[in-house]
């Protein structure tokens, strides 16, 4: 027995740990529920406001982008700002926000709210990525996200289910009012149990790299998300991507020769946390215009509903609920290669497969490869991720996360961008056929561009994902010092072992 389960022994098991996860994920849960739930609402809203369908996307691009200009500055803010103090502001602002776009008189106003919304979640979700990270050991963190990762696919799967009952119920704003009083539900058992983890720094905050990471990616997610429906000529367009190209670069370049970067981008000389940023970003780029594509397929093609469509979702959903813990157990015990490469494979057969659809394609064959894609997802993105993460010190680990987060975002945007505008594009020159046939021609497209995206992550998987051997050294015993309190590296041990105590204990009960 090692010296880390020897202390872990030592210490009474508590669950205070394990709660300040649960506060976290209820957060992030809230704010992934809230981009899902818009897009059935979409028709109402231009019903409400008077407004075209291109103006009224526009309530979930202000969420996509405000996320996108938040999540590079979240490193400087959880080194700079308490767990609770980050937690309880960001939730604050998202109530706020929430309540502005359940009353809004105008879609000005809306958008004002859906901003107000964007910054607290843009918050929110960095936590769920590092909050686990700083309390459990590298040992235990697979298990650790997994288990979150139930949690987080519960969100995007019952929000356009919920979304559309809600809506045709009681309409769009009653959408908004019943997230309010969870919201405030969880403040308040944040204030009374959320307790602050990691260790604070004082960072200085370099202003000019704030408005250039603003212009950089706030310019390239606003251009690229604005091409599908302006036009790739437009000049809007155009200089939205040129600034934001411009200031990415600025940015970079700054955040490489100044002492206190506003985001740590030397995590990326790691070479495993490159690696693994790089497959995360791909595979998120594959799937980005699922979203986009599955919907349009299954309500113009096959003639669903919304509602339907949500129903014929929750398939994958559930797979990836059930599969998430398996995948973090996994990758805990035999390591990311082997389950990486299984789930990247099946990533890229399933939208392969989803490349042949016409008009005549069977739900049943939608239903499995549309789960075997969630299930590939799941295998692949969790475990490549950690993996990544584990090769940082605990001091980067939420730069690392911002960096990943990031990637994400823009290769989302950016993925598409670039596969509308070719399913656009195949779908016009086909318009002889029909609507329905071109339709079907142009995503057919889209989801073979999506899996060749996806081929290249699984090529990168294969060359560069590797197992870490296992650690057998133990550290040192912590020191105490005269007051009787530990060392500085002390409780972050203790905290390590409690932690690897209770998910043990929690596996076991399980097995039970």
């Amino acid at each position: 027995m090692n010296e880390q389960q020897l202390i872990a022994q030592q210490h009474k098991v508590t669950r205070k740990e394990i709660t300040v996860i649960g506060i976290v994920l209820a957060g992030a849960f809230l704010a992934i529920l809230n981009q899902t739930v818009l897009s059935p609402a979409l028709p109402k809203l231009m019903d409400a406001f008077s407004i075209s369908a291109g103006t009224a996307q526009w309530v979930t691009s202000i969420y996509m982008l405000v996320n996108g200009i938040m999540v590079p500055i979240t490193g400087f803010l959880i080194d700079r700002f308490s767990t609770r103090k980050l937690f309880f502001v960001s939730l604050v602002s998202f109530i706020v926000g929430t309540a502005l776009c359940a009353a809004a008189p105008s879609f000005e106003l809306l958008i004002v709210g859906r901003v107000l919304q964007a910054a607290g979640a843009g918050v929110q979700l960095p936590l769920v990525g590092v909050v686990p990270m700083l309390i459990f050991p590298p040992e235990k963190r697979g298990t650790a996200m997994g288990m979150a990762g139930i949690v987080m696919s519960c969100a995007p799967a019952a929000g356009p289910v919920l979304a559309g009952g809600i809506i045709d119920a009681w309409g769009w704003r009653m959408m908004f009012w019943a997230m309010i009083p969870l919201a405030i539900l969880v403040l308040v058992v944040s204030f009374f149990l959320l307790t602050n983890v990691g260790e604070l720094k004082r960072p200085h905050l370099d202003v000019p790299s704030i408005i250039l990471s603003t212009f950089a990616f706030g310019g390239l997610l606003y251009g690229f998300s604005s091409a599908s429906t302006l036009g790739w000529s437009n000049a809007v367009v155009i200089g939205s991507i040129v600034v934001g190209v411009v200031a990415l670069a600025w940015f970079i370049h700054r955040q490489l020769h100044i002492d206190e970067p506003l985001l740590q981008l030397r995590a990326l000389k790691t070479p495993t946390f490159a690696y693994s940023a790089v497959i995360v970003t791909v595979v998120n780029s594959a799937l980005a215009a699922g979203s986009v594509i599955l919907p349009i397929y299954l309500q113009n093609v096959l003639g669903l509903t919304a509602f339907e469509t949500g129903i014929l979702m929750t398939p994958g959903a559930v797979a990836t609920i059930f599969l998430s813990p398996i995948s973090g157990m996994l990758f805990d015990r035999f390591g990311p290669r082997v389950i990486a490469i299984v789930g990247l494979t099946g990533l890229a057969g399933s939208l392969a497969a989803l490349s042949f659809v016409d008009d005549k394609t069977t739900v049943a064959y939608l239903v499995v490869f549309y789960v075997i894609q969630s299930s590939g997802l799941t295998l692949a993105n969790m475990p490549v991720t950690t993996w990544g993460i584990n090769a940082l010190p605990n001091d980067m680990i939420a730069h690392g996360n911002a960096i990943s987060n990031t990637g994400r975002q823009v290769g989302g945007a950016v993925s598409t961008a670039l596969i509308v505008t070719v399913m656009t594009m195949v779908t016009a020159a086909n318009a002889e056929a029909g609507p329905v046939a071109s339709t079907a021609a142009g995503i057919d497209v889209a989801y073979g561009i999506s899996a060749a995206v996806a081929a290249v992550a699984l090529i990168i998987a294969i060359l560069k994902v590797r197992n870490v051997k296992k650690r057998t050294a133990t550290a040192p015993a912590p020191q105490v010092g005269a007051s009787g309190k530990t060392e500085a590296e002390a409780p972050v041990k203790a905290t390590v072992a409690v932690a690897a105590a209770c998910m043990e204990e929690a596996t076991e009960g399980a097995g039970r």
